[in-house]
C-alpha cells in the first residue's frame, strides 16, 4: 500500500483537495498553498497553515540544530546544541507574533528562509548542489553566544523521502526529509570553534508544509551517519499523524538512495523514555534497538499553542535489509527518536 509518485503536479487542486497522495524520491509537487480551502472565509486560511525548515547536523562530537517555523498564529525560531562527550545541552527559542518578519520559500528546491532582528539572525539559502546555513545568536546561553556557517552538499539526483497525505477531510501534510548531507564549515559556541569535515559530519533537513488537526501527536526517528565501509546510512521513521494508508515516511537512505519500508512499529514506554526503544517493520527488514543516553524536553505554552517534545538522543544497533536483499549491520549509530504532542 505504498503508492510511489513519479509525475509532477500542483500539491492542491483548485478546490483545495490534494492532487496526488503517496510518496516520492524527489519533491515533485508545487506547494501551492494559496489553493487551500480549509475555511470558507479565505483570510483565515493563513492561521491554520504550518510551515517549517528544521536543519540538523551530526559531527563526531556535537549535534547542532536550527529551525525557522511559521505556525500561522505565531512564528517559532529555535537553536540547540549538544556535546556528546559531556552531555551539555542548551536550547533557546523565540516566539514571533503572527510570524512577522519570517520568510519561508514556496518549495524546498529553491528560495531562502530568513529571520533577523536585534537578537538573532537565521538564514538558510538553497543554491545549486548545496545548501548554506548562517546562524548568529550573540546572547545565546547567557552571552556565551553561538554562530554557524555551514555548507550542506547535495549533488543532483540525491534522493529524499517525500510524502503527501490527507489528514481528515480537509487537512493535509506535504513533507520532505533529506538525510546524510555532507557538512563543512564551522560552529562556534562560546570559546569553542568546531570545524566540520564532510568525511565525518552529516546534515539533514525536515521541510514541512500543511494544515494539521488542532490536537496532534506523532513519533519521529532519524539519523545520518556512516557505516564501517564508509557508505552513508540514514534512517527516517514516523507514525501517529494523518492517513498513512497509501504512504508513510519510513525509509532507509543508503548512499543517497531511498529503500522504502512499509509499516514500522515504535515500541517504547511513553513517560519512561530512557528505556530502550525497539523498531521493527511488517516485512522483517528492520530490527533495531535504540538506547537513549540524553533526553531533550522542549515545551511551549502560549494558551492557543502548546507543545511538548521528548527527543531522545541515543545509539542504534541491529540490522536493516535493503531493497536488493543486502543485510546491513548497524553498530552504535548516534541518532534520535521522539514523541511529540501539540495543540496548534
Amino acid at each position: 500500500m505504498q503508492t510511489e509518485l513519479t509525475s509532477p503536479s500542483p500539491l492542491l487542486q483548485p478546490d483545495g483537495r490534494l492532487s496526488q497522495i503517496g510518496w516520492a524520491r524527489q519533491p515533485l509537487l508545487d506547494c501551492n498553498l494559496e489553493a487551500a480551502r480549509f475555511y470558507a472565509f479565505q483570510p483565515l486560511q493563513r492561521f491554520r497553515i504550518k510551515r517549517w525548515d528544521y536543519y540538523a547536523v551530526f559531527s563526531p562530537r556535537r549535534f547542532f540544530s536550527a529551525t525557522i517555523a511559521d505556525l500561522g498564529y505565531a512564528g517559532n525560531l529555535f537553536v540547540y546544541t549538544m556535546d556528546f562527550e559531556t552531555g551539555d545541552l542548551h536550547e533557546e527559542g523565540l516566539v514571533i507574533p503572527f510570524g512577522k518578519g519570517i520568510t519561508l520559500p514556496r518549495n524546498s528546491t529553491e528560495g531562502d528562509s530568513h529571520f533577523e532582528d536585534s537578537r538573532l539572525k537565521l538564514d538558510f539559502r538553497v543554491a545549486p548542489n548545496h545548501r548554506h546555513l548562517s546562524v548568529s545568536w550573540p546572547t545565546f546561553h547567557d552571552g556565551r553566544g553561538i554562530s554557524a556557517e555551514i555548507d550542506l552538499q547535495m549533488p543532483t539526483g540525491y534522493e529524499s523521502m517525500n510524502i503527501v497525505i490527507p489528514i481528515g477531510q480537509k487537512r493535509f501534510y506535504w513533507n520532505r526529509k533529506i538525510n546524510c548531507l555532507p557538512a563543512s564549515g564551522t560552529v562556534k559556541y562560546g570559546d569553542l570553534t568546531e570545524t566540520l569535515d564532510p568525511t565525518t559530519c552529516l546534515g539533514s533537513l525536515d521541510w514541512g508544509r500543511g494544515v494539521w488537526e488542532y490536537q496532534s501527536y506523532w513519533n519521529w526517528a532519524s539519523t545520518s551517519g556512516f557505516l564501517a565501509d564508509g557508505r552513508t546510512i540514514g534512517l527516517n521513521l514516523g507514525c501517529g499523524f494523518g492517513d498513512l494508508s497509501r504512504a508513510g515516511e519510513n525509509a532507509v537512505i543508503l548512499n543517497n538512495r531511498i529503500h522504502k519500508l512499509e509499516q514500522v512499529k515504535f515500541d517504547y514506554v511513553s513517560g519512561d523514555y530512557m528505556k530502550p526503544w525497539k523498531f521493527t517493520d511488517n516485512e522483517g527488514r528492520l530490527d533495531l534497538v535504540f538506547t537513549p543516553f540524553k533526553e531533550r524536553v522542549a515545551t511551549t505554552n502560549l494558551a492557543i499553542i502548546t507543545s511538548e517534545v521528548h527527543q531522545m538522543f541515543g545509539r542504534y544497533n541491529g540490522t536493516i535489509i535493503t531493497d536488493d536483499g543486502e543485510k546491513i549491520e548497524i553498530k552504535n549509530l548516534i541518532g534520535f527518536a521522539e514523541e511529540h504532542h501539540a495543540k496548534w
